[in-house]
């Protein structure tokens, strides 16, 4: 512990020079990163910050992934200030070390970055109402469409292959091949339902092939906690977690809101009757992405808008289902078969918004129109 908090007070007199650190907070959420909130007196820089120390286990080349937020978040505060709009509450601000540098190396080679902290604002983990998706789904779509013209190959691909289903598949497939007698037989059916399906894998990485769709300057985690809501006015202010923005389909953007925002119970639920997509949620999310990145989609995009949903649902599901298969060596569980009970409620939200798939094809053509073609 106390060498932790060397490393940390080490840390923060490279962005803050020496005695300036009032309070110091550790933060219980977040999965990957070491995340610490500072309260700075004296200075140029007073006020509330965030330190973050990247997981370089997770994160193989961190400067590279630095570097993509770097030209991210310039790229988005010259546009509002081009905008007339004060970009301190509507995008990360980097502070800069005490020499100029964006981020601090360490001896160990760890790197450590600084943020300016977003005062009253709040992060959600569970939907709380329509209004609160249309909130992220605007804020993304925003975060989208104030990148398109950024070039694509400004920036690193940090992950490779971070979504890509038929990859996915093909692993899963792996996975089916080298698996226990026992574990096979504990996901006879999700695995019959995952071979089931095999033929939505490609439908939209053909669509890069064909030239009907491109790769754009994507988010890649587009959970509703990662926007910030402010807390006045509830509007969606400000995109964060930054870490996988790379190239990559926006439809995979859109349809991460999907699957996280419209399931009506938890993601390891072991009732599947409580699972189901919640079509009302769907809406929103379609009328608030539209509404900011509408004009930026492509024909094929929107009209494979609704599909996106469930082709990362099927995904996210065919990666629970591989690792139960591989004996869970990569996500954490807290109980027995828990990989596969999560691969069981995304295959229940698969089947769901199957069930509801003419609808949501009916919405965003609802909402396209009402929306689009008049401007």
């Amino acid at each position: 512990m106390k060498e932790i908090q060397q490393s940390i007070n080490f840390a923060i007199e490279h962005f803050f020079g020496e005695n300036h650190l009032a309070e110091l907070l550790v933060c219980q959420t977040g999965h990957i990163n070491h995340t610490y909130f500072l309260r700075i007196n004296g200075g140029e820089k007073s006020g509330h910050h965030v330190l973050q120390k990247i997981n370089g286990n997770i994160f193989k080349k961190p400067e590279q992934v630095m570097e993509n937020i770097d030209k991210v978040t310039s790229h988005i505060k010259n546009k509002y200030e081009q905008l007339e709009i004060n970009p301190l509450r509507r995008v990360l601000s980097l502070v800069p070390t005490v020499t100029g540098e964006k981020w601090f190396v360490d001896e160990k080679n760890t790197v450590w970055r600084m943020y300016i902290f977003i005062e009253n604002a709040t992060t959600y983990d569970v939907v709380q109402s329509p209004e609160q998706a249309y909130q992220a789904a605007k804020a993304f779509g925003e975060f989208s469409s104030l990148l398109s013209d950024l070039p694509i190959d400004q920036l690193h691909e940090t992950i490779p292959d971070f979504h890509d289903t038929p990859k996915r598949f093909e692993q899963f497939e792996q996975a089916v091949a080298k698996a226990s007698s026992e574990r096979i037989a504990s996901a006879k059916k999700e695995i019959e339902f995952a071979n089931s399906r095999k033929n939505i894998t490609s439908v939209l990485t053909d669509c890069i092939a064909d030239g009907t769709m491109k790769l754009r300057i994507t988010h890649n985690d587009t959970k509703l906690n990662n926007v910030m809501i402010d807390d006045d006015s509830e509007k969606g202010i400000c995109v964060i977690d930054l870490d996988t923005v790379m190239p990559g389909l926006a439809l995979y953007d859109f349809g991460d809101c999907v699957r996280s925002a419209t399931p009506s119970g938890e993601e390891d639920e072991k009732n599947l009757d409580l699972i189901e997509m919640d079509i009302e949620m769907f809406e929103a999310l379609v009328r608030g992405y539209i509404e900011s990145a509408g004009e930026s989609l492509s024909p094929k995009e929107i009209e494979l808008l609704a599909f996106s949903g469930k082709l990362i649902t099927y995904e996210i599901g065919l990666r629970f289902l591989a690792d139960h298969l591989n004996g869970d060596v990569y996500f954490k569980t807290h109980r027995e078969n828990h990989n596969l009970d999560r691969a069981r409620v995304q295959f229940k939200l698969v089947q769901s918004m199957e069930e509801q798939e003419e609808e949501m094809n009916d919405i965003v053509r609802k909402i396209w129109s009402a929306v689009i073609l008049p401007r």
